[in-house]
């Protein structure tokens, strides 16, 4: 989830004994997760598949080459993510003929480890690695026409300067865009079954901390107990915490608040499976009884989650409906400038990725696609509600696979 810092208790860093038991350091911060385990965790078959998938697109895109630096991109038809340095480490995936991976020699059998690509060659460190990557593209050019190149939108721009340089006027370069961003958004059922995995965890742990809250507990107390929960299950994860007037911010973070009786508490948080990730919100009265105009925003917020999942047809209803559908309800019960932020969007091996439901999409959600729906109502000074379940579509409608908050 790229808004978000993963607060961790991996490695021991953050135990807490109890919710309460124990301090962070002043000015401390827990560390950020990284990309999933190197080792492809499924497979070789469903990577195979994905390269198949990747060429019937770019054949009927006619498109010649994919080219593609350590990325989310990189690790769905590789199975692996290396990570980026200063040296080069790229995928090159023609449309005819097989898959190479261009890497430091000494790093060839590290990169095969986390790949199912069979192809990867070397360069020394006396050597440019773009040398390699033009020999590469001189085998894989069409004959007398220019090429058709898609590269990976994260690519890096230095990277790409030196790519337009040796390319000249043989190739045509543009955005893989339009052909990953549609690959990814249709789920395989290995895919549903890594996210269904991560909600599981994430909703166990999720309840195991509102469980365990305690007056006096810092949001980055609560945070790091969180991501205790989670890797006691086995996943890697953690999410915001906020408390109080802090839940108005959408995107607040952990901050000095010391949890108070009669206050909300909201936590928006998710985890990693297999690469696959969860992202769910819920957000509670902490104390005996919640304010009529907590009960009052809380029950919109849901009913505005609630209109826009029962418009959820297969191949008829767009991103732009969907928001504008939450949108409406809240509007209508008077708190339309105080949700301020996208309906919701897609989840996968990224925690924000296509398609996002907003308005101006006009993509029409399609069996396969997975993605959040998380209305919010935000009180500068007072406090904000959200409640945001993860979703699929199927050829029967939408389903929720989290277990939907009810209402108050």
């Amino acid at each position: 989830m790229e808004r978000r810092e993963f607060l961790t208790a991996a490695g021991g860093t953050l135990m807490l004994g109890r919710l309460g038991g124990g301090r962070l350091a002043p000015g401390r911060r827990a560390p950020v997760i990284r990309p999933a385990s190197q080792v492809p965790t499924l497979g070789p078959e469903v990577f195979a598949r994905r390269l198949d998938r990747l060429r019937a697109e770019m054949n009927n895109q006619k498109l010649d080459l994919f080219i593609a630096e350590p990325s989310t991109n990189y690790a769905y038809f590789t199975g692996g993510n290396p990570g980026r340095s200063e040296r080069l480490i790229a995928l090159l995936v023609p449309l005819k003929g097989d898959a190479v991976i261009v890497c430091p020699s000494f790093e060839v059998e590290r990169v095969k480890r986390g790949t199912t690509i069979p192809d990867v060659r070397g360069w020394g460190e006396d050597q440019d690695p773009w040398k390699v990557v033009r020999t590469a593209l001189r085998d894989l050019k069409p004959p007398r026409r220019k090429g058709e190149m898609i590269i990976e939108p994260s690519f890096d721009y230095g990277a790409y300067l030196r790519l337009a340089d040796i390319t000249g006027s043989d190739w045509h370069l543009q955005s893989s865009a339009a052909v990953t961003d549609r690959l990814r958004m249709i789920k395989a059922p290995e895919e549903i079954e890594q996210i269904e995995q991560a909600i599981t965890i994430t909703q166990d742990s999720m309840t195991a901390t509102f469980a365990a809250l305690a007056v006096g507990a810092s949001e980055a107390e609560v945070a790091a107990h969180l991501a205790q929960e989670m890797a006691s299950r086995g996943a890697r994860g953690g999410g915001l915490v906020q408390f109080g007037p802090s839940s108005a911010l959408p995107h607040g973070g952990p901050g000095g608040a010391k949890l108070e009786k009669e206050s909300v508490v909201l936590i928006d948080c998710g985890c990693l499976v297999s690469g696959y990730n969860s992202d769910i919100t819920r957000t509670h009265w902490f104390g005996d009884a919640p304010s009529d105009e907590f009960k009052k925003v809380f029950n919109l917020v849901h009913d505005a989650q609630t209109a826009a999942m029962q418009l959820g047809k297969p191949f008829t209803v767009t991103c732009e409906q969907m928001d504008a559908a939450a949108r409406e309800v809240i509007t209508t019960g008077g708190y339309g400038p105080f949700f301020t932020h996208r309906l919701g969007h897609g989840l996968g091996m990224d925690g924000h990725e296509s398609p996002y439901l907003v308005h101006g999409s006009d993509t029409r959600l399609e069996p396969g696609m997975v993605f959040t729906i998380e209305p919010g109502i935000y009180l500068p000074g007072k406090f904000g509600v959200r409640i945001e379940d993860d979703c699929r579509m199927t050829d029967d409608g939408l389903q929720v696979m989290s277990s939907r908050a009810t209402k108050l």
